[in-house]
């Protein structure tokens, strides 16, 4: 059992939801790490599975889920609850790092830590289909400072949007859109109306696909594809791994490497990046398949 799936970590005293501003105070008791002491315990905990060491590198970078939290509060979502889903975050970074690549585990976290936030806020925010797709999802996460850096206190003009459209690879439409739903809030579900009953645009929602039974079903089979795919990439060689993962795997606010970047970065070119990336598809797809 993984530190994960155990209770290693669960520290009342530590629940930003109990006391937040007596989690944020506790946080900065915990020591940072030298690089020696990170190595020493990521390969305790790589190698040995050692739970303690493992507790150690969590516990001496909560400071930075709170830091991280902080850019996400214009949302209208609990700190508290931001930085629980960082958190797990953070324990995802902790159980993949490999000290043995030269990349401080601050920088390796980062972007699991954002990766459970933007995925928490996507969830909970009251917008239907507010960001569809991984450019949308940019310019979601991106508008609003966007607006700042452009002195737009209310709703951007045409030109505003124009600029915001270029710089993030999205329309002008797209950008005046996502202004319109940021600024419009959310309606509530529920209101009483004159009768003094419960009514609203709840009353008018079909629940489709609401069966428990496929609920679980489907989780169970995305559970299945996810644990699939880490088991079929773990049958590339690095190299292969390296480079699908920079090209179709990485964080959804990164921009993807381009096949000359990757081919400066690997000293090949162009071409053989992109017969690399092609083979480990075709091995991937192969595995995948297979039974199990």
């Amino acid at each position: 059992m993984t530190f994960l799936a155990s209770n290693a970590l669960t520290l009342p005293q530590l629940s930003p939801a109990a006391n937040l501003d007596g989690y944020l105070r506790a946080v900065q008791q915990f020591p940072l790490l030298s690089l020696e002491r990170e190595q020493s315990l990521a390969l305790k905990y790589r190698t040995l599975d050692d739970l303690e060491a493992a507790r150690e590198l969590v516990l001496s970078h909560l400071r930075l889920v709170v830091a991280v939290s902080r850019q996400y509060l214009g949302y209208g979502l609990p700190q508290a609850d931001l930085i629980q889903e960082g958190n797990l975050g953070l324990m995802k970074a902790v159980k993949r790092f490999d000290p043995t690549r030269g990349v401080r585990l601050v920088s390796f976290a980062l972007h699991w830590i954002k990766a459970e936030i933007h995925d928490y806020i996507l969830r909970n925010w009251q917008l239907v289909k507010v960001a569809t797709t991984k450019a949308q999802r940019k310019l979601f996460f991106n508008l609003r400072s966007l607006k700042r850096a452009l002195g737009a206190e209310q709703s951007v003009s045409t030109e505003q949007a124009q600029q915001i459209a270029k710089e993030l690879s999205v329309s002008a439409e797209e950008v005046m859109e996502m202004d319109r739903r940021l600024a419009g809030g959310d309606t509530p579900l529920e209101l009483p109306n004159e009768d003094g009953e419960w009514a609203g645009p709840i009353a008018n929602l079909a629940a489709e696909n609401a069966d428990p039974a496929s609920i679980v079903a489907e989780a169970q089979d995305q559970r299945v594809q996810a644990e699939g795919l880490q088991k079929a990439l773990q049958s590339l060689d690095e190299r292969s791994r390296a480079i699908v993962a920079a090209r179709w795997l990485a964080d959804p606010d990164d921009k993807a490497p381009t096949l000359h970047e990757l081919a400066d970065r690997y000293g090949i070119s162009a071409e053989r990046v992109r017969q690399i990336e092609g083979q480990a598809f075709k091995k991937l797809r192969g595995f995948m398949v297979e039974p199990a």
